[in-house]
């Protein structure tokens, strides 16, 4: 099973973990965040940030979601990356991390390749013939 771990701002990682938590009835297994704030010191990160993605990985690997690409918490997950062992998405939202769960019995490539659909397919422009046939209220 591929372990996920969430690094992103503030409390990013606790929100979409607790959100996960509601979706599967539970939190899952194998999914842990880091949350990144403005003074911490990202060489003092990088340690925790591996131990984490070991405690993650059972020999299948983990991926590693991001918030924003460029900022610390993917220049951290740079560090990280083994093709095939550690592989890493930027731009994580509910329905990127909801789709890596649900497929994460399928290998890396695979779990990383469905979080990123699940990224893209999540934004939707909701316009009001969208809401009139889809509200059920």
């Amino acid at each position: 099973m591929i372990g996920i771990l969430i690094i992103a701002h503030g409390t990013l990682g606790e929100s979409l973990i607790h959100c996960a938590a509601h979706v599967f009835g539970g939190t899952p297994e194998r999914l842990q965040q880091l949350g990144v704030n403005v003074l911490d010191d990202p060489s003092r990160l990088l340690p925790q940030v591996k131990k984490l993605v070991g405690e993650l990985d059972d020999g299948s690997g983990a991926l590693i979601l991001t918030d924003i690409y460029g900022a610390t918490p993917s220049n951290l997950a740079c560090r990280l990356i083994e093709p095939g062992r550690v592989g890493c998405v930027s731009g994580v939202n509910l329905p990127m991390l909801v789709r890596a769960l649900t497929y994460r019995n399928d290998d890396l490539e695979a779990v990383t390749e469905k979080a990123l659909s699940g990224g893209h397919e999540g934004i939707v422009n909701v316009t009001k013939e969208a809401c009139d046939v889809t509200a059920r209220y």
